[in-house]
């Protein structure tokens, strides 16, 4: 399961009320690509469910993962922060085993061990 803070929820409640969305098919596209130098970055985005898409429902939102990005986020937290270095989404991912210096990559056990989970 993927979850929302309060204040997570919020930013993604203003932001699919910004573009019109219907709060029924679109939601937060949480996956996840290869790259950085940690091995993996985050990829989010606001979208509309596809036909692979696990769907999670947390603050009356719908949270869209594809099937391949589930075993590593599994268990996340999405926030919204806001601090001198800029404002925007935050995942909190208890995955993640080892983060780069600036935040944006991470590392995750084995996929084996993820898989698990």
């Amino acid at each position: 399961m993927i979850t929302f803070t309060d204040k997570g929820a919020e930013k993604v409640q203003e932001f699919l009320a910004g573009q019109g969305a219907d709060i029924e098919t679109a939601g937060l596209r949480v996956g996840v690509r290869g790259g950085g130098c940690s091995g993996f970055q985050y990829a989010l985005a606001f979208d509309n469910k596809r036909d692979d898409d696990e769907v999670f429902e947390d603050h009356g939102l719908r949270i869209l993962v594809d099937r391949p990005s589930l075993p590593y986020v599994r268990g996340a937290v999405v926030d919204y922060v806001e601090s001198l270095q800029g404002a925007g989404f935050k995942v909190e991912n208890p995955n993640v085993i080892a983060a780069c210096g600036c935040g944006s990559s991470f590392r995750v056990a084995d996929e084996e061990e993820v898989s698990a989970v």
